[in-house]
């Protein structure tokens, strides 16, 4: 790993999110020795031009193996942004298993993690690589967000944790595409995830459970909740199988946030709407046709946008509530979580562990560490004897 060319590799940053990555590494990459690569060397080389940055540019193509591989032999860590990922994701995942290098991606695609973690999860830990899913919007908020609230409640006792999402932003194409197939394929994703939990072993000893809540108004949350089943907390409760600090009997609950119920209901039958309509082949070419990918909200837009992440945990007679918070959460700050996480792989002193990680095992405290540095909050709201 030392002597390789690169520290960072962004991949797909010809996109809207890798684009916005490379632009975050240009100015806050001191000390990262990075380069950007996608499979159209004009476009890398105009991008390169538009930054004022004197980074290496590499071809490389998703259906050009040899490419993929020498990619991933040249860097210490890739990021990619190139998705849906259960479509182009996989060259990449394998190359950096076998290589031993370390991978980051900002998928929010159960699915493909699932079936990442089936094919190559025990060779990337023979070869030392960290696989590291969901370092964007998902699942880092939520993933670190609950380790720095567990770490403030007592050690050693059971936890109670719910987390509370407000978000106030617009959607790229790339998300809407994302987003679209994983509805489409939600069968497929509930056959890869049982073959999974049938393989993946639990933590002797210790009992750790996801809890969907019924929709209700939360004073701490402030507003209506409605249980949001996502990736997030299946991210989460992963991290608490592996850590001991999570407690001996862990639960923890998911939602997202409205001020009013009516919008609370509408959301609820929006999702449920486009679930159903994803499931028709015409019902799911109209719904990918609004959106192109590499189409995304202007800097107008992105300015105003904003999200709160509130945590609440109870446990060992104590109750705590955190918020992580940030600007622009689907792009601005999920660039800013993809070069930060790589940046904590290729740079930091790490936890000695490989294979396919949450970004709280991989990374923990260090990654939370550079968050702050970086903007993001992560804040403790009130510490009280429970109820």
């Amino acid at each position: 790993m030392a002597e390789r060319e690169h520290d960072v590799v962004v991949f797909g940053a010809t996109g809207f999110t890798g684009a916005l990555t490379a632009e975050y590494l240009a100015g806050a990459g001191a000390g990262t020795r990075w380069a950007i690569a996608g499979r159209n060397r004009q476009k890398l080389e105009a991008l390169r031009a538009r930054l004022s940055a004197e980074v290496p540019v590499i071809e490389a193509d998703v259906n050009d193996p040899a490419s993929i591989r020498r990619l991933a032999d040249s860097t210490k860590v890739v990021i990619t942004t190139v998705g849906p990922y259960i479509n182009y994701g996989e060259p990449l995942v394998a190359a950096c298993a076998a290589a031993g290098t370390h991978y980051v991606d900002l998928t929010g695609e159960p699915e493909f993690v699932d079936l990442m973690w089936l094919r190559h999860h025990q060779e990337a830990q023979r070869n030392g690589a960290k696989l590291v899913h969901s370092c964007g919007f998902d699942s880092i908020p939520y993933d670190l967000g609950a380790l720095f609230t567990v770490s403030r409640l007592p050690e050693g006792v059971p936890i109670r944790l719910e987390g509370f999402v407000r978000v106030n932003g617009t959607f790229s194409g790339g998300t809407l595409h994302s987003a679209v197939h994983i509805m489409s394929r939600l069968r497929q994703g509930r056959r890869v995830a049982g073959q999974r939990k049938q393989m993946e072993a639990r933590p002797p000893g210790r009992t750790i459970r996801g809890v969907i809540g019924l929709p209700h108004h939360d004073e701490t949350a402030g507003g209506w909740v409605i249980p949001a089943p996502t990736i997030d907390p299946v991210t989460v409760l992963r991290s608490a199988r592996v850590l001991d600090r999570y407690g001996p009997d862990f639960s923890y609950a998911h939602y997202m946030v409205s001020k009013r119920l009516p919008v609370a209901a509408g959301l609820v039958v929006g999702v449920g709407s486009v679930v159903v309509l994803a499931q028709l082949p015409p019902a799911r070419k109209a719904l990918l046709a609004l959106k192109n990918p590499g189409e995304g909200p202007t800097p107008e837009q992105r300015a105003k946008a904003w999200f709160k992440v509130r945590f609440r945990g109870e446990g060992g007679g104590r109750e705590v509530v955190t918020e992580v918070s940030g600007g622009d959460p689907g792009y601005g700050e999920t660039s800013k979580m993809l070069a930060e996480a790589a940046r904590c792989l290729a740079h930091d002193d790490l936890p000695d562990r490989a294979g396919q990680l949450t970004p709280a095992v991989a990374m923990g405290q260090a990654l939370i560490d550079r968050l702050v540095t970086a903007g993001i909050g992560f804040a403790m709201v009130s510490d009280e004897a429970a109820a």
